[in-house]
């Protein structure tokens, strides 16, 4: 029987409680992972963290804003002390943004809205946990964008840019970190087909869009953006989180600068 993946790893997730933050907390602990979990809602987060217990999997949760700088270095050491090491951290946040709005319509504040937003928390989760990664042990971050970061569409300025802004900051995160024995790895999932039915905020984000083709925003995801994929298929929460996990996990080692294309071939690098 193999060892699991994840085993002796300490694993913060910011963003914890959310659909992708959730998912991937409950599949590292099945994985071995010692779990921290950081967000602003506590009720999500003891949902995600009762799972996990049930299962035996070890778990603390932390109501933390990803946005208040110190608090977010003030918890990622308190967790280095408790555990001795962070030897994974994925940053998950969620910014609620606007997609659908041309330029001629489109605010400075609304473009902007997901470049700070996304961007700010990367950088600030990011710095909080490097310091306390690596070296004897091998540290990952795992980061997460979207194909807004290469379509040529319409409608899509701030999401486009800060989606290719979060796989810059991982590709030359991961030239920094490399020396000190951390990986940074992106990972670029397409919408998730099962992601607004567990509570997503992408269920409001593509209600606008689905109902301008008189759709819910299920028969939206299943039906238009699939068919652009090569599998004419999205990706499932199950596959994110497997895939995160795989990233994080030893098995993954040669694995750093780069972005896993979880599309379903929507784009194909």
């Amino acid at each position: 029987m193999s060892r699991p993946l994840l085993e002796n790893k300490n694993a913060v997730i910011y963003g914890g409680g959310g659909a992708i933050g959730g998912a991937t907390a409950r599949v590292f602990a099945r994985e071995g992972a010692r779990l921290f979990l950081a967000g602003r809602t506590q009720a999500k987060l003891d949902a995600v963290a009762r799972d996990i217990a049930a299962l035996g999997g070890e778990v603390e949760t932390a109501q933390v804003d990803v946005f208040d700088q110190h608090a977010v270095e003030e918890h990622a050491a308190a967790v280095a002390a408790k555990a001795g090491s962070i030897d994974v951290a994925l940053n998950a946040v969620s910014i609620m943004h606007d997609q659908g709005t041309l330029l001629a319509d489109l605010s400075l504040e609304e473009f902007m809205v997901p470049i700070d937003g996304f961007l700010r928390t990367l950088f600030i989760t990011s710095k909080a946990v490097a310091k306390h990664m690596g070296h004897e042990r091998p540290g990952v971050i795992l980061t997460l964008s979207e194909p807004g970061s290469k379509l040529a569409a319409g409608g899509i300025l701030g999401h486009g840019v800060s989606a290719a802004g979060k796989e810059t900051f991982s590709r030359l995160l991961a030239a920094e970190l490399a020396p000190s024995n951390v990986r940074v790895v992106c990972i670029r999932p397409h919408a998730v087909v099962d992601a607004p039915a567990s509570g997503s905020y992408t269920k409001e984000l593509f209600e606008p869009m689905a109902a301008a083709g008189d759709q819910s925003v299920q028969e939206f995801l299943e039906g238009g953006l699939a068919q652009g994929a090569l599998l004419k298929r999205l990706p499932t929460l199950a596959e994110v989180a497997e895939t995160a996990a795989f990233l994080a996990s030893d098995r993954g080692g040669a694995m750093t600068g780069t972005v896993a294309n979880l599309t379903g071939g929507a784009l194909v690098d």
